[in-house]
């Protein structure tokens, strides 16, 4: 196990800059996830940990040593790629205990090594097959357990179950759950998806244009987004935001004026506010009710029925923009209907001008 600390890491691709001074602080024994948009750098942000990118400027430390100089073969490191990279030719037991065989290992060590990972990942049963005989999951498996084998300080993995179907994905979340629980290695995982960034993290990592917009805790950004883009990355369907207006502020609250200044919403604000001020307005599905006696004035167009719920798809009157809400799946709901939404001045969030989020 081992800790990292990176400062002030930048990367660029010619006049391209990826990068653009990454400082992160990951503890031993951590499960962090990168998470972010198609092209935000998390993949190179690992690749620059483990070496096969060298950056341009900034540092790298593992338990306070500089590796920077080290090649990606020293840093102690081992990493899963979203292609399994299997030898054809080679049985499960040949590809796990390959990097072993390399370093020199007895065969004796090898073999125990091997099965011990094997072990762990439910796969000792197919240690004599070859990987054109595996399912896509197992093969993941193998991949991990090659990566197990090496006793690395700290594991990294580059979206490895993108190649996996639905059920797949879940499965392999589950275990990937379980075997950090059961290693306490430190693992960064780099990732689009943000289920997977959600159910497996100790701490979500959200990164957008070669940045970092805000780390901590899945629910801490989830409840608490400090801007616009984290709190439209995280959540499926993504929060809802509607344009609206500051009319006044008095003490701790806020009467913001949305749907084309047909409603007004008190909200909590810590932060004075001028009257006047065009604000976003941003609230989740799950938090919205469809049947309030009073609230902002939707026509419903679409349902989405889930059998433990539905999501229903409406435009808001007066400003044409669309809303998504959470709602019973017993309740009569039908395109057309006549809704008014409301949510709880708590679960409300209100984004400055600047996309920062006004604290309540």
């Amino acid at each position: 196990m081992a800790s990292l600390k990176l400062t002030g890491v930048r990367k660029s691709y010619g006049a391209h800059a990826i990068l653009h001074g990454i400082d992160l602080d990951i503890e031993d024994g951590e499960f962090v996830v990168f998470v972010g948009p198609s092209g935000c750098g998390k993949s190179t942000l690992l690749r620059a940990i483990c070496g096969l990118d060298e950056i341009d400027e900034g540092e790298l430390f593992m338990d306070g040593v500089r590796i920077n100089q080290l090649p990606p073969a020293d840093r102690r490191l081992a990493m899963v790629f979203q292609n399994y990279a299997l030898y054809p030719h080679m049985t499960v037991r040949e590809n796990m205990g390959f990097a072993l065989k390399l370093a020199g290992r007895p065969k004796t060590e090898i073999e125990s090594a091997v099965l011990k990972a094997a072990r762990a990942l439910q796969i000792d049963a197919l240690l004599d097959r070859r990987p054109k005989e595996l399912s896509g999951g197992q093969r993941q498996r193998v991949a991990i357990g090659r990566a197990i084998v090496r006793e690395p300080s700290i594991f990294l993995f580059d979206e490895p179950l993108s190649n996996l179907d639905a059920a797949l994905r879940v499965q392999m979340r589950i275990e990937l759950a379980r075997l950090h629980r059961s290693l306490g290695t430190t693992m960064i995982y780099v990732t689009h998806d943000q289920v997977e960034a959600m159910t497996l993290a100790d701490r979500i990592v959200v990164l957008n244009g070669g940045r970092i917009e805000q780390a901590g805790p899945p629910l801490k950004l989830y409840h608490e987004p400090d801007n616009l883009f984290v709190a439209g990355f995280l959540g499926a369907p993504t929060m809802n935001f509607l344009a609206g207006e500051v009319e006044a502020y008095a003490g701790d609250r806020a009467a913001v004026a949305v749907a084309g200044g047909a409603t007004v919403l008190e909200v909590p604000l810590a932060e004075p506010v001028r009257p006047g001020t065009r604000v976003t307005v941003g609230v989740r599905p799950e938090h919205l009710d469809a049947g309030a006696s009073a609230g902002i004035p939707a026509t419903l167009f679409a349902i989405e029925r889930l059998g433990d719920g539905c999501w229903l798809y409406a435009n808001v009157k007066g400003s044409g923009e669309q809303m998504v809400v959470r709602a019973d799946a017993e309740r009569h709901w039908e395109p057309g209907q006549e809704l008014l939404l409301s949510a709880p001045p708590q679960r409300t969030h209100v984004f400055g001008p600047d996309g920062r989020r006004l604290l309540p």
